[in-house]
């Protein structure tokens, strides 16, 4: 189509959720959720570690000159975490604390922190939360965080059941837990503090790719810095062992010879 005529030769960046356009989703305008969809190395669609990947065109949005290409293999993680402020009112006033320190949790951070709030992050990691700190977001590790049951807002972000339980800690009643964090048949959990504290807890997957394009051509937030090593195409399974390490942030793979 035209779109695809106007993006030959230029920098793009896709998005992964592939939708029909024909179901009852699509016809509400909620294609990420299409019934039939296909999802870019997840779901009927192979992933891009190949000589060439196809996409709709629709999907495919034009980088600009001023982010670089290490900052816009970010993009999707930077609009998955932008998809909070999507779903949630919030304002300057409110607390708010992240759970993880992980890429999604560091990106969700910087979000509210471009959005006006002052979030604490609660983490594991003594050098991803020093990170934190030299962007001038205050960070505890799990061990030392006393939670009070405050927080307006809680984002879930650390892939353990353990910070659910810890969010539940945090929020006040009333208050929003987010989770962008899936479990694989999870044990139980104490589902009460839900009904007794009037909780509303949301799911929260894929964001806004121009929205989180928009952050990074305006320098509003911090991601090339997350790239904690890249490797070329060849090393690959040393690639996948060391990103599997929780020290890792984010680890890449460099196209070409080499």
């Amino acid at each position: 189509g035209e779109k695809g005529r106007d993006l030959i030769g230029r920098r793009v960046v896709g998005e992964i959720n592939c939708v029909c356009h024909r179901c009852e989703m699509c016809r509400d305008e909620l294609g990420s959720h299409c019934f039939e969809r296909s999802v870019l190395g997840i779901a009927g669609r192979d992933g891009c570690m190949a000589e060439q990947v196809v996409l709709p065109a629709e999907n495919v949005h034009p980088v600009s000159d001023n982010v670089t290409d290490r900052q816009a293999v970010l993009v999707e993680p930077l609009a998955a975490a932008f998809q909070v402020v999507e779903q949630v009112p919030v304002n300057h006033l409110m607390q708010a604390v992240v759970i993880g320190d992980g890429r999604l949790g560091q990106f969700v951070a910087q979000v509210l922190t471009a959005e006006g709030l002052r979030p604490l992050v609660v983490g594991k990691h003594e050098r991803k939360l020093q990170r934190l700190r030299q962007l001038c977001i205050d960070s505890v590790m799990l061990d030392d965080a006393r939670p009070q049951r405050r927080a307006h807002l809680v984002v879930e972000a650390s892939g353990s059941l353990d910070g659910l339980r810890l969010a539940m800690q945090f929020v006040r009643p009333r208050g929003t837990i987010v989770l962008k964090s899936t479990y694989a048949a999870p044990p139980p959990i104490d589902l009460a503090p839900v009904v007794v504290n009037e909780l509303r807890i949301l799911g929260s997957r894929c964001g806004p790719f121009p929205e989180a394009l928009q952050l990074l051509q305006q320098r509003q937030v911090e991601v090339q810095e997350m790239i904690s090593r890249i490797y070329p195409l060849k090393a690959g399974p040393q690639a996948f062992e060391v990103a599997a390490s929780p020290q890792e942030i984010k680890v890449l793979l460099r196209p070409g010879r080499g």
